[in-house]
């Protein structure tokens, strides 16, 4: 089957700090037969945006693109729009491409919302009748009834997105390509944007998404590519690749802190806990997680008078202060360690984490098997981020707890039999 997309070994390349200077032929012939033995000019620096990127696209397929700013994922979409040209490399694009990159892409401020729409949909060379039959729907969905005969100029960000997406995703093209751009709109209408790419798709229609919003890439993607430093540094299913994202790409120094002399240690107590880590499933240091991630607390600790047996209690406080759980190795016998130790490190397994999106801190408490001997509160935080933990496009709300817990249901119909007759 011939994929949507090619792209092969594509690159583009920028100038650092100058612009290009334009000169007249007039300019270029005098410059000559003044200078004819003028040295070549010092070319100005310059980067690689994107560098040797390969990948294809599948008719029907949803394709998210992640990595952090300025890893190359925008200038991707522009080149895939035809708004930029590559440098290096070629593209192939197999039907008619609508987009969204950012407020404003496609639209004449001058004219009408609903000048705007005809004209659009004239550049993805529809004929007028096929717009027309799709207009209604369009105003719709965007809300923008009241205004549709307004100048576009006039619209707020909200309305403009609002209409610029519809038209998008209403105007019949083959491939759609969508920016980070629905992060201007609000709760609402994001959800009903997923929706529409979610139908988009159903309908053999291609879609390219560009987020930061990593709960949307996994509910709404078959397929993700990690962009890095302007290369293709993974490509796979949206669950691994995020996976990796998170635990590779965003790890920071926030991952690990030192608590030789924390301020928030217990007055009176010793300063035997001397450092906490984060760590990833792959015990990569993280200041992040996934909802239902896996994640380690590393204590690394160091006694001054006699050893120990170490003994390490884990709670976690959400945002407001308010402790959600704790975890300590005092009350499972399999894991009160016998072995006494003047230093060394101990560390708490924490899988599926069952908490919903938001920050978090931990609270350490260090000892031996019946008294703590270094306490060091708000020790370390971290942020949890939204995924599709059911696998259902739904996100449970911060709003409606702390945690999310995989209930079962049933559901039984009462066998009432046959009713008897009613009379009046």
């Amino acid at each position: 089957m011939r994929p949507a997309i090619l792209v092969e070994q594509l690159g583009k390349q920028y100038q650092i700090g100058e612009r290009e200077n334009y000169e007249t032929l007039r300019d270029a012939i005098a410059r000559t037969f003044r200078y004819p033995r003028e040295r070549q000019r010092k070319q100005p620096p310059t980067f690689w945006a994107l560098r040797d990127v390969s990948f294809q696209v599948n008719q029907g397929e949803v394709l998210g693109i992640i990595g952090r700013n300025g890893a190359g994922k925008s200038t991707l979409l522009k080149i895939l729009s035809r708004i930029t040209e590559p440098t290096t490399g070629r593209i192939d694009l197999y039907g008619r491409v609508g987009s969204l990159l950012e407020v404003g892409t496609g639209f004449h401020q001058e004219l009408t919302g609903r000048e705007n729409v005809f004209l659009n949909g004239a550049i993805l060379g529809m004929p007028r009748s096929e717009i027309a039959a799709k207009f209604n729907d369009i105003v719709a969905f965007a809300e923008v009834e009241r205004f549709i005969d307004t100048p576009v100029k006039r619209y707020s960000s909200g309305m403009y997105l609002r209409l610029a997406f519809s038209v998008a995703a209403f105007l019949e093209s083959e491939i759609l390509l969508v920016d980070e751009v629905l992060a201007v709109g609000d709760a609402s209408f994001q959800k009903r944007c997923l929706g529409k790419m979610r139908d988009i798709s159903a309908g053999g229609r291609t879609v390219i998404f560009v987020s930061h919003n990593m709960a949307a890439i996994e509910s709404l993607c078959t397929r993700c590519l990690m962009i890095s430093q302007g290369s293709l540094a993974a490509d796979g299913a949206p669950h691994a690749i995020i996976t990796q994202y998170m635990a590779g790409d965003l790890a920071s120094q926030n991952a690990s802190s030192d608590l030789s002399s924390h301020p928030n240690r217990r007055g009176g107590l010793n300063a035997i806990m001397r450092r906490v880590t984060l760590l990833s499933e792959e015990a990569r240091p993280v200041s992040s997680v996934r909802m239902g991630g896996s994640l380690a607390v590393q204590v690394d600790f160091a006694c001054t008078g006699r050893p120990v047996r170490p003994h390490l209690e884990v709670g976690i406080k959400n945002s407001f202060g308010v402790t959600v759980f704790h975890a300590s190795n005092r009350v499972i016998t399999q894991y009160q360690f016998a072995e006494s130790m003047d230093q060394g490190s101990i560390t708490c397994h924490l899988p599926d984490l069952p908490l919903v999106a938001g920050l978090y801190s931990i609270d350490l408490f260090f000892g031996e098997e019946y008294q703590n001997v270094d306490a060091v509160y708000d020790a370390i935080s971290f942020e949890v981020t939204p995924a599709d933990v059911f696998g259902s496009g739904q996100i449970p709300s911060a709003n409606e707890g702390t945690i999310f817990w995989p209930a079962t249901w049933s559901v039984k119909a009462d066998d009432v039999g046959e009713q008897p007759n009613q009379r009046a």
